[in-house]
């Protein structure tokens, strides 16, 4: 169909008030735009299409009765839709991590500018880092930042007990994400991206790597794509090729536990004698993770104990604990 005969056709289908024919029409006209070169006016197109008005701040910029796609075997989703109402100013990463991800955030608010110059901005991120370094977080942040839902892909859904399944329910993801601008976090990638060389693997999961892999590259929406990775070392070569960026998450250091002790908690009011710059340089090692336990501990503690504000028998308390706990969890890790 020419563009003018779509165009009718959907005037057609809102008077009628038949929904999803709009929104296949809308979604054909945007396709016949990209084939006609004209990315900048089909881009604007698939915005205006999917933003569904402002709710707390957040655009919604997909169909709200897009079906989310689910296993064939077990009917269990294969993601999962959210939103998040984080600040940059929760999100507390060395400065290197922050300028990179400010920079991502600047790139893709300026997508028509760079697009001008024949240039994309970075949608393909992979974040790597031990577990509780803020991977996730800084996903939800960016979300956040952005104004755009977030699409979580559970990996324990997509893989299958049957072959070619798995293959079959990554496509479903690829197919459903197109259909809308979000910022997309592939959590734990590992276990879809293992190098294709390991002798241990079956021919069933180098398979899938090549599947994940050409869906990467053949991608071309305007979302941004997250994968996140707690063993880097045995991802396929190939897949660090396939992003634009890399983060690598570190443990904080002093003055970045110090931000964090503060920031988590704040919701309690603190005796004068606390010594939280004490406590950062006790804390090496720490993820931020394990200091927001720590520090909700502190506080339930204070709270039970009948006191309005925290002490430092409280932090003390909850510091010990959590020496205890890891001492158990490096024990137990080294005899894996």
């Amino acid at each position: 169909m020419t563009s003018t005969e779509i165009i009718k056709k959907l005037f057609i289908a809102f008077s009628k008030r038949d929904e999803d024919e709009f929104y296949r029409l809308a979604e054909e006209l945007i396709e016949l735009e990209k084939r006609k070169k004209h990315n900048i006016v089909a881009k604007e197109l698939k915005e205006a299409l999917y933003t569904r008005g402002q709710i707390n701040n957040h655009y919604k910029r997909y169909r709200p009765t897009l079906p989310i796609p689910r296993d064939n075997d077990s009917g269990f989703p294969l993601l999962e839709i959210k939103e998040y109402h984080f600040s940059w100013d929760q999100l507390i990463l060395s400065e290197k991590n922050k300028y990179v991800l400010e920079l991502i955030v600047n790139e893709l608010k300026s997508s028509e500018i760079l697009a001008t110059y024949n240039l994309s901005p970075v949608r393909k991120v992979l974040f790597c880092g031990e577990p509780g370094t803020g991977k996730t977080f800084t996903a939800q942040v960016l979300s956040s930042v952005l104004q755009l839902p977030m699409v979580y892909v559970r990996f324990d859904a997509i893989i299958s007990s049957y072959l070619g399944e798995t293959a079959t329910n990554l496509r479903k993801v690829f197919d459903f994400i197109k259909n809308g601008v979000w910022v997309v976090l592939f959590d734990e990638v590992d276990i879809i991206g293992k190098n294709r060389n390991d002798h241990h693997e079956s021919g069933e999961i180098k398979r899938v790597v090549n599947n994940f892999l050409q869906m990467l590259d053949n991608f071309e929406g305007d979302s941004l794509l997250l994968a996140a990775t707690n063993h880097p070392h045995i991802l396929d070569p190939a897949v660090w090729r396939r992003f634009d960026e890399v983060i690598n998450f570190e443990l904080p250091n002093a003055d970045e536990r110090y931000q964090l002790l503060n920031l988590f908690l704040k919701p309690i009011k603190k005796e004068a004698e606390i010594d939280l710059t004490l406590l950062s340089t006790k804390t090496e090692g720490f993820t931020p993770s394990d200091l927001k336990t720590m520090c909700k501990e502190a506080m339930k503690h204070a709270i039970v104990s009948g006191r309005d504000k925290l002490s430092s028998i409280d932090l003390d308390f909850a510091y010990s604990r959590f020496v205890s706990r890891f001492a158990v969890r490096k024990d137990k890790e080294s005899k894996l």
